[in-house]
């Protein structure tokens, strides 16, 4: 199975890992993005943090918006929890996500757990085999 943006998400899931193993469970979404964040500069991953991206219907621009938690390497969403499990409206979230903004590939993460967890989901409405 070809991983789109292989080497990039290799390196968010451990900036990840980094994060949950340093600060374990039990906070807040927002204290895992703000370590995160501090990780990604220190690692050197391309990011920008909460972008405003308008959603599309039938080619027209919304005025709603969504704000996914980071995009990475202009290409991949990372959708961050922080929850006892996920569920799959969390999945849907990060898939539609990559899908609007058209991003090849989303990355869920949750910290809400004794162990991380992460999750790949490819952008099937786009050619992710880069």
């Amino acid at each position: 199975m070809n991983i789109a943006h292989k080497e990039t998400s290799y390196r968010i899931i451990g900036a990840a890992m980094a994060v949950h193993g340093e600060l374990g469970c039990g906070f807040t979404e927002k204290v895992y993005q703000d370590a995160l964040e501090v990780e990604f500069q220190e690692r050197g991953i391309e990011y920008q943090r909460e972008p405003q991206i308008h959603a599309t219907y039938h080619n027209n621009l919304l005025d709603s918006t969504f704000i996914p938690d980071f995009i990475c390497d202009n290409a991949i969403i990372v959708e961050l929890k922080a929850v006892k499990d996920l569920d799959n409206i969390h999945r849907s979230q990060a898939i539609n996500y990559a899908k609007i903004a058209k991003m090849d590939l989303a990355i869920l993460v949750n910290f809400g757990d004794t162990s991380l967890e992460y999750e790949r989901f490819p952008n099937l409405n786009k050619d992710t085999t880069k």
